[in-house]
């Protein structure tokens, strides 16, 4: 059986090399990155098998790769990697396109292991991660349009307390003070936010945060 072709995504060096050494042998190292950009170039330029990817990166994490990606190379599966078990961000990472996630405590093997069901076609979880996408894609179907909202969760965690002041009239100085950042850096963020809901000024914001209920 020859071995899946494997890029690594991740914003912290010492963790990629880490990864590396875990898994040389076990897989085909293609390369890796710590940037969006850097891996949305990676994947196209090499076509792996199946990319390793974090969840939080500071320019948009794994699901923002998923969304730059998968549209030009469908044949891409992803496996996200994460110190994080929250089920906010299992959910996220899965609705966005990613075919399993495990936490960074797996060993190697197991790892290794992972990535070739995930090459082979399989879906893959730590066993406690498991619960949240049954329970996030087992609802009802009335509550399953508004559970699954790729729009929202396109946005970084930051963009979406961003949003949810500028829904409430807040000018950019008030969050700025409110969020302990600088006013260029609330600006940076809203910019972010309307180019990925593809809004225009901060008053389709407000109705389009409303209109989820988002604000009070």
């Amino acid at each position: 059986m020859s071995l899946p072709r494997v890029v690594i995504v991740d914003d912290h060096g010492l963790f990629r090399a880490g990864v590396r050494a875990e898994l040389d042998g076990l897989v085909e190292l293609l390369g890796d990155a710590g940037t969006v950009e850097e891996a949305a170039e990676l994947i196209a330029r090499t076509q792996p098998d199946v990319v390793l990817l974090d969840v939080q990166m500071p320019d948009g994490g794994g699901a923002e790769v998923i969304r730059r990606v998968a549209s030009q190379q469908p044949g891409v599966r992803f496996l996200a990697l994460s110190v994080s078990d929250a089920p906010e961000h299992v959910i996220a990472i899965i609705r966005a396109g990613a075919r399993g996630y495990v936490t960074k405590t797996i060993s190697g093997p197991e790892l290794a292991d992972a990535v070739q069901r995930i090459a082979g076609g399989d879906a893959v979880f730590s066993p406690r991660l498991a619960g949240f996408v049954l329970d996030a894609f087992a609802g009802t179907p009335e509550a399953a349009p508004a559970a699954i909202d790729p729009e929202l969760d396109s946005l970084t965690a930051r963009e979406k307390e961003v949003l949810r002041h500028i829904a409430r009239g807040y000018l950019y100085k008030e969050i700025a003070l409110r969020l302990n950042i600088s006013t260029k850096t609330v600006e940076a963020h809203v910019s972010a936010v309307l180019r990925k809901l593809q809004l225009s000024n901060r008053h389709q914001l407000s109705r389009w945060a409303a209109e989820r209920r988002l604000v009070d």
